[in-house]
């Protein structure tokens, strides 16, 4: 599935209530797209739990402990996401194929991850590609102002049951 047909899923599964559908093609699928656009793959494999939440890994600088983030990790293939600090050996997780957009889409609007690492190269598990929830939020807000969407910020269009 390309990123067009991705972004038509979003589109057609957003809620008909005469905005949001608007605010998808006009402000969040044209950057979800250019994020989409820089990455490798149309698909990335995601750990997940049998509840089908998202596995998140906290991380801390190593010169500042207490500087945290939390984020997903988007791997090129389903063995790179097994073998992922032994994850094949934790029967309450599993790996499933996501496509990019619909990654790049939940990351926006789920507030607990502040970013997702999209594994590039299949099994190399230590360089990646940085996607900040902020920098999605925040071209997402310039888009909607470009687009003449009425003033409200991009989280207050979407309503509360949007993931």
């Amino acid at each position: 599935m390309d990123l067009d047909e991705q972004i038509q899923i979003l589109i057609d599964d957003a809620p008909q209530d005469g905005v949001m559908p608007r605010v998808m093609e006009q402000a969040i699928a044209p950057v979800l797209k250019s994020f989409a656009s820089g990455l490798q793959h149309l698909e990335y494999h995601l750990l997940q739990t049998l509840d089908r939440d998202w596995v998140l890994t906290t991380l801390s600088n190593r010169a500042q402990p207490e500087m945290e983030k939390k984020v997903i990790y988007a791997f090129a293939t389903l063995k790179d996401a097994a073998d992922f600090q032994g994850a094949s050996k934790h029967p309450q997780v599993i790996a499933t194929p996501v496509p990019v957009i619909h990654t790049l889409f939940q990351m926006f609007v789920l507030e607990q991850a502040d970013s997702t690492i999209f594994l590039e190269t299949p099994s190399n598990l230590t360089t990646g590609v940085e996607v900040r929830r902020t920098d999605l939020h925040n071209l997402v807000q310039k888009q909607l102002q470009q687009s003449g969407t009425p003033g409200k910020s991009a989280s207050e269009h979407l309503p509360p049951d949007i993931a």
